[in-house]
Parts: structure tokens; sequence; C-alpha cells
């Protein structure tokens, strides 16, 4: 697009009061968005929802916001920004379909956001070693049986991070939505992973290079995240927090909401087990309950490179320690197994359940494990 052209586009996200949904509705009455800034005031105010409070407000900051338009253009144009506006072919095809999804969209990266499989993975920002572990299996999972799948989340702490660095890992794609502009990263220790994800992904924001994180920035952000993708997975929450503000929204999108559930009374998982008491989000167990119900097939080379997997697994010295301690049994405790490996129960934990998502042992009641 021209600059000119890109400037309009840029300037009417810009003017106060004005938010996306309005914006739509004056570039469709007016029949462009630069027929916007030169319509009359008398006319601007016969729009539905408008009025003429509102037509006062766009003609009085007509100049301010094309000005501010101009210094973001070279801005991106310095920093190799592309620049998204909601009716360009490149804009995400499947957040064009919110309404209140931005006008604009600022991209640092080259990924493709209108690919087949898009998965938003989010939760709490405190995870426990359990939330972690759920988190990057279900990235492995998917890298191995659907390559071409772009992970979305935030960039925040927790399972945000868990799931672009997993994605990173696993060579798959990953975008972060940001809160604020792209002069920093937030939070600062995210920025090495963050400049990983514009060669392998994409960082987008709808904010201003200059924008700092306001806290109402983050609610905004995750509109953006639900937007994006085929369904949205809630790893670990409380009741409270952006991951079930995320969920909500993807809700209101008619997208599908997904969570891993957690034991009775355990406050990280609260929020997790309330959307699924209450039929806001499908129950997953592991990333093939994800892929059963959005009927995602498999990447043709998936079954020999999972079999291969599978004959390869990679343990660490306490995993290995435990599993052939438990080989020599019927069946040990967690307790038993820690004095006997002499590894701390904490620890013995963690490794257990690596050894259970790897499909080599099983955990029966009372925390007893056998080999399967």
């Amino acid at each position: 697009m021209t600059e000119n052209a890109l400037k309009y586009k840029i300037g009417i996200g810009l003017i106060p009061k004005i938010g996306p949904v309005l914006t739509r509705r004056l570039i469709s009455y007016c029949g462009s968005v630069e027929a916007v800034f030169l319509e009359r005031k008398s006319n601007l105010g016969k729009i539905p929802g408008i009025g003429e409070k509102l037509a006062e407000l766009i003609i009085d900051n007509k100049s301010n916001v094309l000005k501010l338009a101009e210094e973001e253009i070279r801005y991106i144009d310095k920093n190799g920004i592309t620049a998204l506006f909601y009716l360009d072919a490149a804009y995400p095809e499947r957040l064009r379909h919110c309404e209140d999804a931005p006008v604009v969209l600022f991209m640092r990266g080259n990924t493709n956001f209108n690919r087949p499989k898009v998965l938003s993975i989010v939760g709490t920002r405190n995870p426990t070693d359990y939330g972690k572990e759920i988190c990057k299996k279900l990235v492995e999972y998917l890298a191995l049986n659907h390559p071409d799948i772009l992970i979305v989340s935030g960039l925040a702490y927790g399972i945000d991070i868990c799931a672009h660095r997993s994605a990173l890992k696993n060579k798959i794609e990953t975008a972060a939505v940001l809160a604020h502009g792209f002069t920093l990263v937030y939070p600062a220790v995210h920025s090495d992973t963050a400049k990983q994800m514009i060669s392998r992904g994409a960082l987008v924001t709808e904010f201003l290079h200059h924008e700092q994180p306001e806290p109402n920035n983050f609610v905004k952000r995750n509109r953006i995240i639900a937007g994006l993708a085929d369904a949205t997975v809630v790893v670990e929450s409380g009741r409270q927090g952006g991951a079930i503000i995320t969920a909500e929204i993807a809700n209101s999108y008619n997208r599908d909401v997904f969570a891993v559930p957690g034991r009775a009374y355990d406050n990280y998982s609260a929020g997790c087990n309330q959307l699924i008491k209450t039929n806001r989000a499908a129950l997953i167990e592991d990333a093939r309950d994800i892929e059963f119900m959005l009927g995602w097939k498999k990447s043709e080379n998936s079954a020999k490179e999972a079999i291969q997997q599978q004959l390869f697994v990679a343990l660490s010295e306490d995993e290995s320690a435990l599993l052939n301690a438990i080989r020599n049994t019927s069946g040990i405790t967690i307790d038993q197994l820690s004095l006997q490996c002499e590894i701390p129960v904490s620890r013995a934990s963690s490794a257990l359940l690596n050894l259970e998502f790897h499909g080599l042992v099983k955990c029966l009641p009372g925390k007893v494990y056998k080999t399967i």
C-alpha cells in the first residue's frame, strides 16, 4: 500500500472514543478510509452510532492523528515492520471475523496467520511443574504430528513463555501478541525468546511503537490472542486472571476452548476446573483430544516419526534411575523410590511425571508406580 493510504488507515484507528466497531462503520458508510477524513461533520453525525459529539471529535482530531500516523510510518519503515489493514489479504482471516478486531495490526516477523491450524495456549503466570510439563507435551505432540501449526500466546511469564519456548524447541512457528509497542519487550527477560520468534514466527501488536504496557492494554491483547486461533487452550489458571478472560472472549467469538483439569481444591487449576464445570471449556488430557475435537489430521510422516521418537526417548539421570528401580518391582511407592534412588520427593515427582508422559510408567492409586 502507498504511504499516503497507510497514513489514513493508521490514523483512523487513533481517533479518540472511536473503537474498531465504529471505525468499520465509518469506512463502510463513507466508502473509504480517506473519505472519512474528507467528510463534513453534518454527514458524519448522521451515521448510526456516531452522532454530533463524535462527529465533532473526528473533525477536531483529524490533523493530530494523521501526524501521529506519519510518525508511525517512519518508525515501521526504519524497523522492517509490516502494517496489516483489516481489509488486506494478509490480515489474519480468523481475527477479521471478530467485530472488535484491530483495524491495523503491526507485525514484526514473517509468519502466515492464515494457515490451516492455529492454536492459542494460555495460563497462569505461576505454573506448577505439572502445568509446565503438560504445556511442553502438548506442543511437542502437536509439533510432531502437525508441523504446519502456529502456536499463539502473550509472551507473559509462566505458561505463555513455556508455550513459545516449547514451540521454538520443537521447530514450529510461534507468535506473541504484545500489550505495548515495539520499542520494548515486556517482560524484558523474555527479549531473547522474542528475538528468536521474529525469525520463526512473529511479534504482533495493535499499539503504536512508543506505547507502554498499561494495565488496560492486556485485556485488549487477550482478545487478539483469542481471535487469531481456531481454539484456545487453558493449561493452568486460578478463578480469575488473563487466561480466563481470554477463554471467555474466545467463547464470545464462538471459538473452541479447551482446559486441562487439575485436582479439586488446587488453586492453580481452579479456573480450568470451573471452565469445564460450567461447560465453557472442553476437558482435555493430552493433545490427542485437541486433535480429535478440531478434526485435525496428522501429517503424512507423523506416524513414522512418532514410532522413532518412542524408540529413542532421551531420559535424564533421575528418570533412568527411577525407571530401572520400578522395572525391578511389581509396584513401588514414590516414597520408596525416593529412598532407594536417593532422589528428593519433589524431584522424583517431576521425573515420574515425565516418565508417565513418555508412556513408560503408570501411576496407580496410592501413588504406586509400575512399568507399562
